[in-house]
């Protein structure tokens, strides 16, 4: 497993990392998701990736029981804050109240006395971004957190909350968006941004929540057990991606894969960790043979013509408009 540096900062994170968005506490019980941790960290994945809001708050349970017993200072453990997680007024938000009530919840359920990275996981609109700049800069010297990063902002945004960041002299280092080879929204404007601030991108979805992977064909019904047919979350996130057009277009990649002696999983996570920005891919798994097979994918360098096959089989599918990088515009 090779390392990264998190944007411009000191701190080096497996360029590889496991998260637990809608699998741990939701779509998979919880002695696979033990077992997913530990084959992250028996192939060398040291950063692990979670949120206060997955699966109301029992992810960060699950991954705190998982790590429990491991070396605190051989691993980055990152969570997050914005979504709701009660359902009172102020349980949301970027608000002072809710980061500092959530930062001491977060840190009881993962068993941890600080998290590595601190992320907004949205921008919020409802909140003066000075009052949660601040908050964030008293996490900080609180010792609670050791950096401060955001997830799907864009690029005025993160340059906003960076050039606060600055003032209050706390580290800014990171962005975590959704970033695929079908999913290509950052690259014309958070990418440069990010580039000149010295943020590093953490992001997610690099196989498209599986439809990279190829298991997903056209005139098929999708696997038993897949996240296509998990209607308790996966399946709605990635109802867009299911069209037969998306999936003709990944159907090419395979003689790429084949070319470049990859699954097409790894191919995927491959391309993603191409991009000098990208600080990790965060992988997730039902199962520890995914996450192997994704963490091969680690140090893995594609050649100029295996790039330009993957974009002429995706060029047509693509997303690549910046404005689909959004938070909500009302407090959620």
């Amino acid at each position: 497993m090779e390392h990264r540096h998190l944007g411009r900062s000191g701190l080096l994170i497996s360029e590889i990392a496991y998260g637990n968005w809608i699998t741990h506490g939701s779509q998979v019980e919880e002695e696979a998701a033990v077992a997913c941790v530990r084959a992250a960290i028996d192939v060398g994945i040291t950063t692990f990736d979670t949120a206060d809001a997955y699966a109301g708050g029992r992810a960060e349970e699950v991954l705190g029981r998982a790590l429990k017993g491991e070396r605190r200072a051989g691993l980055e453990i990152f969570t997050k804050v914005f979504w709701p997680t009660g359902p009172g007024p102020n349980d949301r938000s970027l608000s002072r109240k809710h980061i500092m009530e959530s930062i001491d919840a977060s840190l009881g359920r993962l068993q941890t006395d600080y998290v590595d990275l601190y992320q907004a996981h949205r921008y919020d609109y409802s909140t003066p971004l000075e009052e949660t700049m601040q908050a964030f800069a008293d996490v900080v010297r609180s010792g609670k957190a050791l950096y401060i990063g955001v997830s799907e902002w864009t690029a005025s945004e993160i340059r906003a909350g960076w050039e606060m960041a600055q003032d209050l002299k706390i580290p800014f280092v990171s962005n975590q968006p959704q970033y695929s080879a079908l999913w290509r929204v950052i690259e014309a404007e958070v990418v440069p941004t990010s580039i000149e601030l010295g943020v590093g991108q953490v992001v997610f979805s690099p196989i498209a929540q599986g439809v990279l992977t190829g298991k997903y064909e056209v005139g098929k019904q999708p696997p038993a057990g897949s996240r296509a047919t998990d209607e308790k979350s996966g399946a709605n996130f990635i109802s867009r991606l299911m069209r037969d057009e998306v999936l003709e277009a990944v159907a090419q990649l395979k003689p790429v894969a084949e070319q470049a002696g990859l699954s097409l999983a790894q191919l995927a996570v491959a391309w993603v960790l191409q991009n000098q920005n990208v600080s990790a891919a965060i992988i997730g798994a039902s199962r520890p043979e995914q996450v192997r097979d994704n963490a091969a994918a680690s140090g893995k360098k594609l050649d100029a013509d295996v790039m330009k096959a993957i974009d002429a089989a995706l060029d047509g599918v693509a997303e690549r408009d910046p404005a689909k990088t959004q938070s909500p515009a009302r407090r959620p």
